[in-house]
């Protein structure tokens, strides 16, 4: 995110209540988008002020290496250039940026995020599968009334295919798959028309990709509940299109809530597939670059739809942008309601995480309970960080042995690579990397720049909050070292002008010397100390007893 007025004007510009003006921008496979709104906390809602996209194809990497070619990066700095400036005629406040699947995916993806940031001003959050869908459900649960039922999404992009299934209060279930229109045309079409070999290979891949997805929502249907499909997004909007021009006779003005059948659907694909790129071009309703793709996207949503047994679908036109909004409303505590806090998803799904690795709760809740108040005891003193560096320390806490799930030996290692490619929801991938390396270094050596996982971190704040949160979690997990609650807590006495802190140690019991916590502290604080430049003299204090009369 970038914020285009400073904190100082914003505070003088703005008062409490005044809208609010914001651009989100999504770094698609096929398309750039950006949306500007205007916030209007009091109600809370949005409106939507203006809409930008270019066709950038991300998608089109490069066959042998997978990397983003040269000459589309470039194309899509120029792109964000532009709209950065559109977003500041406009007077948007801040621009909040994702990139998805092509990004994700590609070798090189990091390369374009630090060019953007470097040469554009523009921090692009990596996003992914999962959280892309959680904010595509967001997105159409401010365009949509779902009128408390549930409802399937499906949202068909160049490089990916997210289903969802909601109904209003919650997402039940979030799924993302990686055949999108663009990656398979890249993949899987050679012939133009295509020919039948092609077709029906193209047909049965994109059927075995999405079974497991479709599974996944059926099986959290409960008997008799009939959901109602709804489709976002380009290929399903062009697709919404062509209907309108063959059956009213023109385009769609407005196609939220417009409706076409699978019926349709698979008339029009058998049509498609007899014709050439000029003659998909020439139908009514068609851009030119969406007739490259739009064939193996009618594929993806007509399998989707046979699998799913439904018989038709219904047009949202809010999606992963408006989506991106909305959680930027809920992060800045703009939206108190059925939508839910962002804070409870992130910790629900750092708690599902957890169980999934079958993590001793009971342990790593202490660990961060001592974590926290090591982070609360040396802020603005120690260091300066805030509520969002806390939260991503909370989470390393708790995950800090999910690697114990694939083996003791290494359990760190293991533990970084389980987050990393967990699928937390509500965070950035950046948020996961830190998250991640914390708790890789929780013991054995301490981040070093050779190590792989810590150049991931781009940014040198981000290896720094790594380096120094990972010794207070160090000295964390030693003071739980058996596991049994021995000591209650903790206390900071800073002796700053002879470059020494006294941590003082409170046992649980009285009769307890707590010798192993008390040995584990002193192996464990060396890292602490050469991190902070200051010795460490942790100190058992005396259990005072009260209410024993003589």
């Amino acid at each position: 995110m970038v914020d285009l007025v400073s904190p100082a004007d914003e505070q003088t510009s703005r008062t409490p209540g005044e809208p609010q003006i914001i651009a989100a921008i999504d770094l698609g496979t096929n398309s750039l988008h950006m949306v500007i709104v205007q916030i209007e906390p009091t109600l809370p809602s949005f409106s939507i002020i203006a809409r930008e996209k270019e066709t950038v194809r991300l998608g089109d990497r490069d066959l042998q290496t997978g990397n983003l070619k040269p000459e589309i990066m470039d194309r899509a700095i120029n792109t964000l250039r532009r709209f950065r400036e559109i977003a500041r005629t406009l007077k948007a406040q801040s621009i909040v940026a994702v990139a998805t699947s092509a990004v994700r995916e590609a070798p090189n993806g990091r390369e374009l995020l630090r060019r953007v940031e470097d040469e554009v001003g523009l921090e692009v959050d990596l996003i992914s599968g999962q959280e892309e869908a959680r904010r595509i459900y967001l997105g159409v649960l401010s365009g949509m009334e779902f009128n408390n039922q549930p409802h399937v999404i499906i949202d068909i992009g160049g490089g990916s295919t997210e289903i969802i299934l909601g109904d209003r209060s919650e997402e039940r279930v979030l799924t993302s798959t990686k055949i999108g229109a663009v990656r398979l045309s890249t993949e899987f079409i050679t012939t133009d028309p295509i020919s039948d070999q092609e077709f029906n290979y193209l047909q049965a891949y994109a059927r075995g990709m999405l079974e497991r997805s479709v599974e996944a929502v059926l099986a959290s249907l409960p008997f008799g509940e009939n959901p109602k499909l709804v489709g976002t997004s380009g290929t399903i909007e062009t697709l919404a299109m062509i209907h309108a021009c063959e059956h009213l006779g023109n385009e769609l003005n407005m196609i939220n809530g417009y409706e076409f059948t699978l019926d349709y659907l698979q008339d029009l694909i058998n049509r498609l597939r007899r014709m050439n790129y000029q003659e998909r071009a020439a139908i009514p309703g068609m851009s030119d670059r969406r007739a490259e793709v739009i064939l193996a996207g009618a594929v993806i949503l007509q399998e989707a739809m046979v699998l799913l047994k439904v018989k038709s679908i219904t047009l949202c036109e809010r999606a992963l942008r408006e989506g991106i909004i909305v959680d930027w409303m809920l992060t800045h505590g703009l939206i108190e309601n059925r939508l839910r806090f962002q804070g409870s998803v992130r910790r629900r799904s750092v708690l599902k995480t957890a169980k999934k690795y079958q993590v001793n709760l009971q342990h790593s809740d202490r660990v961060a309970n001592f974590a926290l108040s090591l982070f609360d005891q040396t802020q603005g003193i120690l260091h300066h960080w805030g509520d969002t560096e806390r939260h991503l320390f909370w989470a390393a806490s708790i995950l800090h042995n999910s690697g114990h799930y694939v083996s003791h030996s290494s359990h760190h290692k293991h533990s970084y690579y389980l987050i990393r490619h967990g699928e937390l929801l509500g965070y950035t991938e950046t948020e996961i990397e830190i998250i991640a390396n914390i708790a890789r270094y929780h013991r054995k050596s301490p981040p070093k720049k050779k190590h792989e996982n810590f150049r991931n971190l781009n940014h040198r704040e981000h290896r720094e909050i790594v380096a120094k949160l990972s010794s207070l979690l160090r000295l964390a997990t030693a003071l739980d070292r058996r596991q049994i609650g021995a000591i209650s807590h903790i206390r900071l006495h800073y002796q700053l002008e002879s470059h020494q802190i006294i941590l003082q140690v409170f046992p649980t019991h009285p009769n307890d010397d707590c010798a192993l916590e008390m040995w584990s502290l002193e192996y464990s604080k060396s890292v602490f100390e050469q991190e902070f430049k200051l010795k460490l003299i942790p100190q058992l204090q005396p259990t005072v007893i009260t209410g024993v009369r003589e």
